[in-house]
């Protein structure tokens, strides 16, 4: 199982602490809508709505799901084309990048939000790919990986934003893998959301890649070259507090009633039976 199909699963679980029968589901950095099915057959008679940048990785979602309350939409996370106060459930599997905004992030899925509705998410964390690090810090000084905040930066971000009542924790996977390659292939399957990007600098191309494998290499192992998944899980309430009816996608706002119809300019691709 891939790491972010196990923090799926592990978030997916997370819902039967939660009474909730909601009306709207967002199931942000969807990808192909693995997750969103499930949120569809766990909430049968909810609206679910899959987001995702990559129009690419939405039209790979389930046959089955046609069959259902469902729309897709291409769109960022940080800048959703949705109407304030739309939704009562927000589902994010890996949401939070390197590099990330988080308040910027986090205030706009307040946003959408209903007052009392839900943010379940997981998150690499900053103890995430250390031997990745590692290996990288001994080619050169410059940042090849994505730094990932930790859990006190995620908890102020979700109060300074208008969540309340947060809960988090940190679990952490060791994996293996049996090569370099073998562990890009996995980032590449995380998405183009949801994916820590590796971003050559320094000693850049072939021979950085090169020098860089030699070193990961003197960490291998009997089961592999071995990976630190440091995953993030929070839940946190939409606060009472009034928020701002503006989106941040190129100042449209569009309510979930004309979703089927698309966005002006064709900066949202949706899909209903």
């Amino acid at each position: 199982m891939s790491v972010s199909a196990a923090a799926r699963e592990e978030l997916l679980q997370r819902l039967q602490f939660f009474s909730l029968e909601p009306q709207c589901v967002l199931d942000i950095g969807a990808g192909s809508c693995q997750g969103t099915l499930e949120l569809a057959r766990r909430f049968r008679d909810a609206r679910i709505v899959a987001i995702d940048r990559s129009p690419q990785r939405l039209a790979r979602a389930p046959r089955s799901l046609w069959r259902r309350r469902f729309e897709r939409v291409c769109a960022d996370a940080c800048a959703l084309p949705l109407a304030a106060a739309c939704c009562d459930l927000i589902f994010g599997n890996l949401l939070l990048q390197g590099g990330e905004r988080l308040e910027v992030l986090f205030t706009e899925l307040r946003r959408v939000l209903r007052p009392g509705g839900l943010l379940l998410f997981s998150s690499c964390a900053s103890g995430t790919l250390q031997e990745l690090r590692s290996a990288w810090a001994a080619v050169d000084a410059e940042a090849h990986v994505n730094e990932f905040a930790d859990l006190p930066q995620v908890a102020e971000a979700l109060r300074r934003s208008g969540f309340i009542e947060p809960v988090i924790d940190v679990e952490r996977l060791r994996r293996h893998y049996a090569s370099v390659q073998a562990l890009r292939h996995e980032l590449k399957q995380l998405g183009t959301w949801n994916a820590p990007r590796v971003r050559p600098r320094g000693l850049g191309g072939r021979s950085g890649i090169e020098a860089m494998r030699r070193a990961y290499e003197s960490l291998r192992e009997a089961a592999g070259l071995p990976a630190t998944w440091e995953l993030l899980y929070g839940a946190a309430f939409a606060g009472s507090a009034g928020v701002p009816e503006a989106a941040g996608a190129d100042g449209h706002v569009i309510s979930l009633d004309r979703l089927r119809r698309g966005l002006p300019g064709g900066s949202a691709r949706t899909a209903e039976n």
